[in-house]
């Protein structure tokens, strides 16, 4: 199955001059929905993780499910002031400004073996920022996994680990 045809391309958003993939296309097709699942479940269960972490927003929907698949729990990444409890908090330089993510201070143990996930790998600041955060409280992190990639920006140099796609756009 092709992936690329079940994802919705929306220019112009969220500003002039992005062209967005949208993955609610995705999402809404149960068979492409599956196939995404297994495929990602192929490239991650080879790293023997013990936690797969999404960040915020869209890979929580990819990680979710995908823990379950593989019987493994799940732990979020989310921007500053949105989980509840004692949190750990990573700062990191955008484009313009900069932007907070913070993890549950208990949610990783130190040496836990963990995969990051994703919807989509662009630029890889917030990628690299997680993986910092979460080396911080002392995760392993073993690689990071995403359904697209857009090739052109080449985020994926931004982090120094293994890094999986299902779908890569070129330009």
């Amino acid at each position: 199955m092709d992936l690329k045809d079940h994802i919705r391309s929306i220019p112009d958003f969220p500003k002039p001059g992005i062209l967005f993939y949208d993955i609610s296309t995705l999402l809404a097709e149960p068979s492409a929905w599956k196939v995404t699942v297994e495929r990602l479940a192929e490239l991650v269960e080879p790293y023997r993780p013990a936690l797969l972490i999404g960040i915020e927003s869209r890979g929580f929907l990819t990680a979710a499910p995908l823990a379950l698949r593989l019987g493994l729990g799940f732990a979020m990444v989310r921007k500053k002031n949105k989980l509840p409890g004692a949190t750990v908090e990573h700062t990191y330089d955008l484009e313009y400004g900069s932007d907070t993510i913070e993890i549950q201070a208990d949610a990783v143990e130190p040496g836990q073996r963990v995969v990051i996930l994703d919807d989509l790998l662009a630029t890889g600041g917030t990628a690299a920022a997680a993986v910092h955060l979460l080396r911080s409280v002392g995760a392993e992190v073993a690689a990071a996994a995403f359904i697209i990639e857009l090739a052109f920006l080449q985020g994926r140099d931004k982090l120094d680990l293994p890094v999986h796609t299902l779908i890569s756009y070129d330009d």
